[in-house]
C-alpha cells in the first residue's frame, strides 16, 4: 500500500515514537531481539584480519597488488590455488606470517 503525503503527515501525527521506542527497548531486555544477520568472512578477510597486518602490507606479503586483495576480499575473484595454499597457511598460523616475513 502506498500512501501520500497527507496520509504519512497524520500517521506520523498519530504516533507515540517515545512509547514506541521504550517498547522496543524492553523488548530487547527480554530476549527478543528479532532476526540475526549473521556473516561469513571470505579465508582472505578472515587471514588478514587475523594477521593484524593492513591490506597494503598483506598483499606485498602474498606478492598481489592492493587491488587483487581487495577483489579477492570482495568476492569479485578468487584467489590462484598457490595463493589460496597461502593464505589457509596466514589463516592457520599468523604468527607464521610475523616470523618469516617480521
Amino acid at each position: 500500500m502506498t500512501m501520500n503525503e497527507q496520509e504519512l503527515l497524520k500517521r506520523d501525527l498519530e504516533r507515540d515514537v517515545w512509547q514506541e521506542t521504550l517498547d522496543a527497548v524492553q523488548s530487547i531486555k527480554q530476549g527478543n531481539i528479532g532476526h540475526i544477520e549473521t556473516l561469513t568472512l571470505l579465508p582472505v578477510v578472515e587471514a588478514r584480519q587475523k594477521s593484524g597486518l593492513s591490506q597494503s602490507r598483506f598483499a606485498d606479503l602474498l606478492g598481489v597488488s592492493i587491488r587483487t586483495l581487495q577483489d579477492w576480499e570482495q568476492g569479485r575473484r578468487k584467489p590462484s590455488r598457490a595463493a589460496a595454499s597461502l593464505i589457509q597457511i596466514a589463516n592457520q598460523r599468523p604468527d607464521v606470517l610475523h616470523e618469516v616475513f617480521g
